[in-house]
């Protein structure tokens, strides 16, 4: 509820007689009479103590994401659309290497990448340990490298011995496959999901 000024002033003025001290009233009143009883032209201005503003709390400091938790080899279990490359670094004996400290940089065919390969490829290739692993490899780049950084590059040498070229002019390609997602962080590096399998030379 509010008062007017006037009302607050004489509520005050009243409580102060209560306590038998007119004077102290008088002054609050101001006393400048003007000729009709209880009707006084000004009256000493009260001031109110509390708070007008709200109060200012401190900014907590921003807190830093988490960090990844899940590896290479778990967070592309995770993703559902890798089953192909899962099924692929397990026939390879990979697994192991993959989900070590690392760190190491993946370009990651989805399962739709492996599928653009001729008919019978992958079947041949878990068949096949020797090249199963130089193709894998092959997508693998020593060092957690984020897209940040890739795109200044012009190649990177893979694990498997060669070198992938990279044209970030449109886009990002690494050889003929295309950049379709970046920066996939893991706990022990990074995966780029691409397009297209990657095929080092023979």
């Amino acid at each position: 509820m509010s008062f007017p000024l006037r009302t607050m002033c004489v509520l005050v003025a009243s409580s102060v007689f209560v306590s038998g001290n007119s004077a102290e009233a008088g002054r609050l009143l101001g006393r400048r009479h003007s000729g009709t009883a209880g009707n006084y032209s000004t009256c000493a201005p009260v001031h109110a103590h509390a708070a007008t503003e709200p109060t200012q709390l401190a900014a907590a400091p921003d807190a830093k994401p988490a960090a990844p938790s899940a590896d290479i080899v778990d967070t592309a279990v995770g993703a559902g659309s890798f089953k192909t490359l899962v099924a692929a670094v397990q026939a390879a004996g990979l697994v192991d290497t993959l989900k070590s400290a690392g760190p190491f940089t993946v370009f990651a065919p989805t399962d739709e990448a492996f599928a653009k390969l001729p008919a019978g490829t992958v079947e041949a290739l878990l068949k096949d340990k020797a090249k199963l692993t130089a193709i894998l490899t092959y997508h693998v780049v020593p060092g957690k490298v984020l897209s940040g950084d890739v795109v200044k590059l012009k190649s990177a040498k893979t694990v498997q011995g060669q070198s992938v070229t990279i044209d970030a002019s449109k886009g990002v390609m690494i050889d003929k496959a295309q950049v379709v997602k970046a920066d996939i962080e893991c706990s022990n590096g990074v995966i780029h999901v691409i397009d297209t399998v990657l095929l080092p030379k023979e």
